[in-house]
């Protein structure tokens, strides 16, 4: 009998861990028992179907773990015992549960494909491969925090991130390209070029720190370099990362009220949104004068950080034919509503 009763037990716990398909859209009070435990199978994001969701009563709108009413104690925490009892707190915390399910999801998928990563960071030692990531765009589209979850448990023996600062003097008298070729990648490594040989293309125009003779001059040899590349064997990886201008004046104001992140303001950030029209019009000429066949631009929409973070470690998994790549536990087919290939009849490359 008692063997019988927790067999029950174990199926009425099952039960209560399926999801049905309506269940996706359940609001931040509406769930039931262990229900918290179980990840839908697609990140919800605003603009397809998801919306974060608000307190109906006329109190005060759900909110995030952490801000001011809604932080979880230990005492808090140690009182938990079961699922439910973890869902019962959270709602008493007026805490948005829709996000909670979010995160959990976005930490989950993150984990799998950085343990994708690994595999391929074995690959690329193993069989010598050369590997550059350019990671491009505007001011505070999500570069660096990118990077940091492409990074975050590969070996740093061979891999590495370039950021390289204003060039020195005896450096503005090379060759533009001289500094930023010997930060390429050896064999066996992957390199990470947060901002690139590209600032010449957007940011030194818009800024002044380049005459338009050095400007063209650039353009003119990008394209050659790049071949160059290509045909010694290099992989060059180019993703732009786009933001809406609402998007970026929203972040650049939280840095600006985080003092553990103001040091990310510099004054070219403090000058984006007034120089937006022209960060445009360059950036267009880039794409349509260095898009290429063996080093194309790939445009991630990043208005939703966490998708543009999974999406693009997707992109570059799913494009490198790496062992054991046919026995991932996840997808690795990049979202094409994130991930876009540049094409020149693009109406729209801000999202």
């Amino acid at each position: 009998m008692a063997g019988a009763g927790e067999g029950n037990g174990k199926a009425k716990g099952r039960k209560n861990r399926e999801l049905t398909q309506s269940d996706a859209g359940l609001g931040p009070h509406d769930l039931e028992n262990d229900d918290l435990e179980v990840i839908p199978t697609a990140v919800p994001r605003v603009g397809d179907g998801y919306e974060a969701a608000s307190d109906p009563g006329g109190a005060m709108a759900a909110g995030f773990i952490g801000e001011a009413g809604r932080t979880l104690s230990e005492e808090d925490l140690r009182r938990i015992n079961t699922p439910r009892g973890l869902i019962q707190l959270i709602k008493s915390k007026n805490i948005n549960l829709e996000e909670v399910r979010k995160t959990l999801l976005y930490e989950q998928e993150l984990r799998q494909l950085q343990v994708e990563l690994v595999r391929l960071q074995r690959w690329v030692q193993a069989d010598g491969q050369r590997i550059a990531i350019l990671v491009e765009g505007r001011d505070a589209a999500g570069k660096g925090g990118t990077i940091r979850r492409f990074t975050e448990h590969l070996n740093p023996r061979a891999m590495r991130v370039v950021a390289l600062p204003k060039p020195t003097d005896d450096e503005r008298g090379q060759w533009y390209f001289q500094r930023y070729i010997r930060q390429l990648p050896n064999k066996g490594e992957i390199v990470f070029f947060d901002r690139s040989w590209y600032n010449r293309a957007v940011v030194e125009p818009v800024m002044g720190f380049c005459s338009k003779k050095e400007h063209q001059r650039f353009l003119q040899q990008v394209t050659e370099f790049e071949h160059m590349l290509y045909e010694d064997g290099v992989t060059i990886i180019k993703f732009w990362f786009s933001i809406s201008k609402e998007e970026q004046a929203n972040r650049f104001e939280a840095r600006r009220q985080n003092p553990l992140k103001q040091w990310k303001l510099s004054p070219v950030d403090e000058k984006a949104q007034e120089l937006w029209d022209s960060y445009t019009r360059f950036k267009e000429e880039m794409f349509s004068k260095t898009h290429t066949t063996f080093s194309p631009w790939i445009i991630v929409k990043a208005n939703d950080k966490q998708a543009a973070r999974l999406e693009s470690l997707r992109y570059v998994l799913n494009l490198l034919p790496y062992r054991g790549k046919d026995e991932a536990q996840i997808r690795l087919t990049p979202d094409p509503n994130v991930i876009t290939r540049f094409h020149r009849k693009m109406a729209e490359l801000d999202f």
